[in-house]
């Protein structure tokens, strides 16, 4: 245990807090026939289980919220992440009973509060991607990416066309070469130019006629506006292919410029991330998609139709890739999302505006002690390099990143994107203040100066949070995934 008035008490597994016999509850034995279970799926002994009193279940959480550092707790600039504050008004409409009671399999004359806000839902989505077809199903970004792939590949197998490759940026967040391969599709990569952009000679050089398309986020990983995206959309649709918009950067461009004005063809969005979810820990998101007509065809199945003043599932989509999903998608993100479009209304663009703008405060602020890789306007996020500090004190980004939580701030993203070595992914959303701006800049000059001065110190950070240094390669080499209570291993020091 910790000495006594330490900020943080070491924390026991819930396994190791149980002891036998104790009970918080029992859960109530209706008096209903017990259904005969096969043999082969009997278990031959009762599941060790944690027992515990109410109270000590109630202690244990409590700790560990109190270690857990999240966006409702301090800044949170996770870059390409964007970490927003959630109004909590939307978590109350999410609750409401019609919605949270909704049961699945309801008959669509059942459920037509909620068939209406998902038709209102994906015509928002449509105008704000410049596309008019819309599918909610995808249940996260990465599903969007691999339901994407899958409509292009329906669409060239309706052309007759057989084409195997996708281009993707070496910017590219990782999903999108993941995805890429799960598809089935062969994967080239494009080189990023001295400007942030796609480097326009490389990629001519790479499209041909066995090209299928692009995947782009746009802006960039690197927090930059594509300068060239118009020639790249030309070049990509002059030899047949088509474009794949990324959208988990398009906080910084709603209201501002559409994706399908830029060119592309199919999009998919994080509402857990540009229209606030509480995420994070694997969930819960939503990643829908958008195309143009030519692809509307092709859609996941059933789609959300009006006929008159009701609302049904079209099941009959003959050309459909089929269902990627069960069931309509998350709806309880859908109604989240949908309260907090309705929220802005026509000054949606206001929230990229603001992103934007507090990223370029903070850039202005930060590029005379850190790394400017690419000396440009910013849009909703940036990045720099502690390079110069490794040179020349020995300090990392990793170093950097765990200063920060002395000062009570998440860490950014650090080493991503690639093409940036040390490089440090800043986001701050436009849910913060100019305060917290300040506050997070006054924390980054300080750690600077104290590379220069007391390295040391930024090498053993983090000092006052209540779990120290990792030490990761142990950590990898030697994962405890399950508690086994007696034969509960002792792990090597």
């Amino acid at each position: 245990m910790s000495e006594p008035g330490s900020a943080w008490r070491e924390t026991p597994l819930i396994f190791e807090r149980s002891r036998a016999g104790r009970r918080a509850g029992r859960p109530p034995r209706p008096d209903l026939p017990v259904p005969k279970l096969p043999d082969s799926l009997r278990r031959s002994r009762p599941p060790r289980l944690p027992e515990l009193a109410e109270p000590e279940i109630v202690r244990h959480f409590t700790a560990l919220a109190d270690r857990t550092f999240g966006v409702d707790t301090g800044f949170y600039p996770l870059g390409s992440c964007t970490m927003k504050h959630n109004p909590r008004v939307n978590e109350r409409l999410a609750a409401l009973p019609g919605f949270r009671d909704l049961h699945p399999h309801a008959d669509d004359e059942d459920a037509q509060g909620a068939l209406e806000l998902m038709w209102h839902l994906q015509g928002i989505l449509a105008e704000v991607a410049g596309l008019p077809a819309v599918t909610l199903q995808p249940a996260a970004g990465s599903q969007g990416e691999l339901t994407g792939l899958m409509l292009m590949r329906a669409y060239f197998a309706d052309r007759g066309e057989e084409r195997d490759t996708i281009v993707t940026a070496d910017t590219a967040h990782g999903t999108n070469p993941a995805s890429v391969t799960m598809a089935g599709y062969n994967l080239e990569r494009v080189e990023t130019d001295a400007r942030g952009n796609l480097d326009l000679d490389d990629l001519r050089g790479k499209v041909n006629e066995r090209t299928a398309g692009l995947m782009l986020t746009n802006p960039s990983t690197l927090g930059l506006f594509d300068e060239g995206i118009e020639e790249v959309a030309r070049i990509f649709h002059d030899a047949g292919a088509l474009l794949y918009y990324d959208g988990a950067n398009l906080n910084a461009v709603v209201g501002i410029s559409r994706p399908g004005d830029m060119g592309f063809d199919i999009v998919h969005y994080n509402l857990h991330k540009t229209f606030s979810q509480p995420h994070g820990g694997g969930g819960p998101g939503g990643g829908p998609v958008a195309v143009r007509e030519t692809i509307e065809p092709f859609l996941p199945a059933p789609v959300i139709v009006r006929d008159g003043d009701a609302f049904r599932l079209d099941h009959d989509r003959p050309q459909s890739i089929g269902r990627v999903r069960g069931f309509a998608g998350p709806f309880g993100v859908f109604v989240r999302a949908y309260a907090y479009m309705r929220a802005y209304g026509p000054e949606l663009r206001e929230m990229s505006e603001v992103a934007v703008l507090n990223a370029n405060y903070l850039l202005s602020r930060l590029r005379d002690v850190y790394e400017l890789p690419y000396d440009r306007h910013c849009m909703h996020e940036f990045v720099l390099s502690a390079r110069t500090l490794k040179r020349e004190h020995g300090v990392t980004a990793l170093d950097v990143a765990k200063r920060l939580m002395d000062y009570g701030i998440h860490p950014p993203t650090v080493y991503f994107p690639l093409v940036v070595p040390e490089a440090l992914m800043i986001e701050p959303t436009e849910t913060e203040p100019k305060e917290r701006l300040d506050d997070f800049v006054d924390a980054m000059r300080a750690i600077a100066r104290e590379a220069a001065e007391s390295p040391e110190v930024l090498k053993e950070a983090p000092h006052g949070r209540p779990v120290r240094r990792l030490d990761e390669v142990r950590a990898a080499k030697q994962p405890v995934l399950r508690y086994l209570f007696d034969e509960h291993p002792a792990l090597v020091t």
